[in-house]
């Protein structure tokens, strides 16, 4: 049986693993290593900023336009360029000082606190929640370092191998 390569259109026996089905390269290896430049740009993108040079003043003036107006799609374009929507803020509650893994457990409790009373989000909790992890981690490292070097003091004073 024989099938057609469906780039070239030629017929290639049916048998054969490849029948200009594959792209000539190995799986795993891409087809352009060298990949787009850096810095390069998009030619639509490039295209619409030269349209659009000198406009920008002109096209914003009306969108304000339109947005005092009522138009609510103008509204909502002008206030996201205003005020775009806040990707983190600081936040303020009472929290303990760790500086042992005893204190881990009341600084995870002012959070809960913190959040029940509703002086944060269940989000801003979900941030700050890794910080007591990873305090806790850091604690842990130290203390089994500690652990260690202890160990291995002793089994030098007693004359075992390091």
């Amino acid at each position: 049986m024989t099938k057609r390569n469906r780039r070239t259109g030629e017929k290639t026996p049916g048998d054969t693993p490849d029948c200009g089905l594959r792209p000539p390269w190995k799986p795993g290896q891409s087809g352009n290593p060298e990949g787009r430049p850096k810095g390069s740009r998009n030619k639509a993108t490039l295209a619409a900023e030269k349209m659009l040079d000198g406009e920008a003043e002109a096209l914003t003036r009306k969108a304000v336009e339109l947005a005092l107006e009522g138009d609510t799609t103008a509204l909502r374009l002008c206030l996201e360029r205003i005020l775009p929507p806040r990707k983190g803020r600081p936040i303020t509650f009472t929290l303990p000082q760790v500086t042992n893994t005893g204190d881990l457990r009341a600084a995870a409790l002012a959070i809960l606190g913190a959040v029940s009373e509703g002086d944060i989000s269940p989000e801003e909790a979900a941030a700050v929640a890794p910080l007591i992890r990873a305090a806790r981690e850091a604690m842990e490292t130290d203390e089994l370092s500690r652990r260690l070097e202890a160990l291995e003091q002793a089994l030098e004073g007693k004359g075992g191998r390091t």
